[in-house]
């Protein structure tokens, strides 16, 4: 199997390097990517263009599979809340009042009762689980919905933080607290599967601190995911809601003793910010990397020739070459689904250079070209988007050959990634036990997972993210930190019963 070296030619967009400007970088990457644009003539909003929209639907497709795979129904919700509803719960429109876009008028008219936008769903849902729940017959109820939110943010960021956005929220309703607890907890697992499995993303999985907690929720649990800057991003939550919606919304349900409870509720949700996550956990100066299981496109075949008649040839041998490998299936062994290889043919009339790094730039795993030479050699000439382990640069692999290794080749792509990623998040992650070293750590934009003794107050945590910006990530589920262990806190000294994660976070 022979190698050759890729020299990069300046074409294609302007990315600028990470580490010149990473913030512009990550906006260079999106445009240059074709994935969005921002909506101007709407605040604070954006475009999903069909290459960003298509990796959210595989997003959609994978969960939405675990979803049902765990006894989920899908439904869908008015968008339109009555702002009552919210105030109904006042913990959930105290968190919430800040972000809310509300419609006072409609038909030409003010309305009697104001509207509120769905910022979430966890109102309108309990008005109708009480409308479907009398019995413990009835439970438990497990709802999921894809749809739209709206939040009124002020500093937006495409995928990362926008005033609308897409996600799934799920929403169940059970008979007892025990139950609800353990939904909350395996639908986090399922999250944390799902980043690691299909994103490629190691994460950390935890209880947030009573601060950061879901508005109304008696305990929030989250999976966090570090980025290549050292930041951190909530990449998906699970909320044990009690029963303060149950109450706020006389959700009662009769026991099998015959007496009259209020429902235990929870509600979990991801949104389009994991495509932020992707893009930040895995690009590069060139552009955007996608692992296999996110690509919307696995391969790119791009033909090389000089007269009619090579393209003729060439051509017949670049759509055989398309028709073998998109029966080729690539999914994860414990996928619910299917996926099988999606490969173009780009026959456009340009430069093959500049197919090369648009190819590059939108993520695309894998280039195959395909000239006369090749043919005759009966190989194909193979070009991974990052160097997985099989060797930087082209490579030039007998046509028979590379059919039957593409599977492997693409899984070890995705696995290599994810190892890529454990190995920068094992890399940033220290542990400290001064304020001195915390200081260093998180000083100017700087920024790591670390691994700090925490004394359990709201106060000593608001003077660390007043004077660094840090703020605590999760307090670790077993097993996914340093185990417990007594210590003092980081900034009041003062006894901890345990280190808790902490990084300034998107």
């Amino acid at each position: 199997m022979a190698k050759k070296t890729e020299k990069r030619q300046d074409s294609g967009a302007k990315i600028t390097p990470r580490a010149d400007d990473y913030p512009q970088w990550y906006q260079d990457v999106i445009r240059a990517g074709d994935l969005a644009e921002p909506a101007r003539v709407v605040k604070g909003s954006m475009v999903i263009k069909p290459h960003g929209y298509a990796i959210w639907e595989k997003i959609q497709r994978d969960l939405d599979a675990r979803f049902k795979a765990t006894g989920h129904q899908n439904a869908y919700f008015p968008l339109l809340v009555p702002q009552s509803f919210l105030q109904k719960e006042a913990e959930h429109v105290e968190g919430f009042a800040p972000e809310l876009a509300v419609v006072t008028h409609a038909g030409g008219q003010e309305l009697e009762e104001p509207y509120v936008v769905r910022p979430t769903s966890e109102t309108i849902i309990g008005h109708f689980f009480a409308k479907w729940i009398s019995s413990y017959r009835d439970l438990p109820l497990l709802i999921n919905q894809w749809a739209n939110v709206m939040r009124w943010e002020l500093r937006t960021r495409l995928f990362l933080r926008t005033t609308e956005f897409l996600w799934q929220e799920g929403h169940t309703a059970h008979a007892n607290h025990d139950e609800a607890r353990a939904e909350v907890l395996r639908m986090l697992h399922v999250y944390g599967d799902f980043a690691e499995q299909m994103l490629a993303i190691p994460v950390v999985r935890g209880v947030k601190s009573e601060s950061e907690r879901f508005a109304g929720a008696e305990e929030s649990y989250c999976i966090e995911a570090l980025m290549q800057d050292g930041k951190a991003l909530q990449a998906g939550t699970s909320h044990d809601l009690g029963q303060n919606f149950g109450r706020a919304f006389d959700v009662k349900f009769q026991d099998d003793s015959g007496n009259l409870d209020y429902v235990w509720q929870t509600s979990w949700g991801v949104s389009t910010r994991l495509i932020g996550a992707l893009i930040m956990a895995h690009s590069d100066d060139a552009g955007l990397v996608l692992p296999s299981r996110m690509a919307p496109i696995h391969a790119a075949i791009v033909p090389i020739f000089k007269s009619d008649e090579q393209r003729a040839r060439v051509m017949e041998a670049a759509e055989e070459v398309e028709k073998t490998l998109a029966a080729v299936d690539i999914a994860d062994p414990d996928s619910p689904y299917r996926d099988h290889l999606r490969v173009v043919v780009d026959s456009r009339d340009m430069r093959p250079g500049a197919k090369f790094y648009e190819w590059e730039q939108k993520g695309v795993p894998m280039r195959i070209e395909l000239g006369p030479k090749d043919l005759d050699k009966g190989q194909v000439c193979v070009k991974m988007r990052v160097d997985t382990g099989t060797g930087s640069g082209k490579e030039f692999v007998p046509r028979a050959e590379f059919t039957a290794g593409v599977r492997d080749r693409m899984r070890t792509f995705q696995d290599e990634l994810l190892a890529a990623a454990q190995k920068r998040m094992d890399e940033n992650t220290v542990t400290l036990d001064s304020w001195d070293e915390f200081v260093g750590v998180f000083e100017g934009e700087k920024s790591q997972f670390a691994w700090c003794h925490w004394d359990g107050t709201a106060e000593t945590e608001a003077e660390i993210k007043a004077e660094t910006k840090v703020t605590i990530r999760c307090i670790p589920l077993p097993g996914q930190g340093p185990a417990p262990e007594s210590g003092t806190c980081i900034r009041s000294g003062k006894p901890s019963r345990q280190r808790v994660l902490m990084a300034k976070a998107y």
